[in-house]
């Protein structure tokens, strides 16, 4: 069986698609963050998701206490794009909320080296309460 091509069962375009994601960031700016996650998993059953779905899906997931989800889309995410600072950093909070310390700490320690300064001051963050 194939699958459903939403997007032209609806009538939509690229337009509607970004409409959703949208509102998606407008209720994460809110705080309402399961509301959000509705809207961008709709996004990932419309069309096949950026990588910025996935780790805003994966960032949601963390703030919702959900640490396997979170880690199952922020490894989707680094799987499009292995150099991206902030879901390396949301991958070693995911990790440290499962309990997984040794790995959380790696990934961490080595993010303390990156040039971004944001996400080193964060991931040294994570390493002083970490070990």
């Amino acid at each position: 069986m194939s699958q459903l091509n939403w997007l032209e069962i609806l009538g939509w375009g690229a337009g509607e698609v970004n409409d959703l994601r949208t509102v998606g960031y407008s209720y994460i700016q809110q705080g309402i963050y399961d509301v959000a996650l509705t809207f961008f998993d709709t996004l990932t059953i419309l069309a096949p998701p950026l990588i910025y779905d996935l780790q805003t899906i994966g960032a949601l997931h963390l703030q919702l206490g959900n640490g396997l989800k979170a880690l199952d889309f922020l490894d989707r995410a680094l799987k499009l794009d292995p150099d991206h600072l902030l879901t390396q950093l949301n991958r070693a909070k995911a990790l440290f909320m499962l309990g997984y310390k040794r790995q959380g700490l790696a990934a961490a320690l080595s993010l303390q080296k990156c040039e971004n300064p944001e996400i080193a001051a964060q991931a040294s963050a994570l390493v002083l309460a970490y070990q």
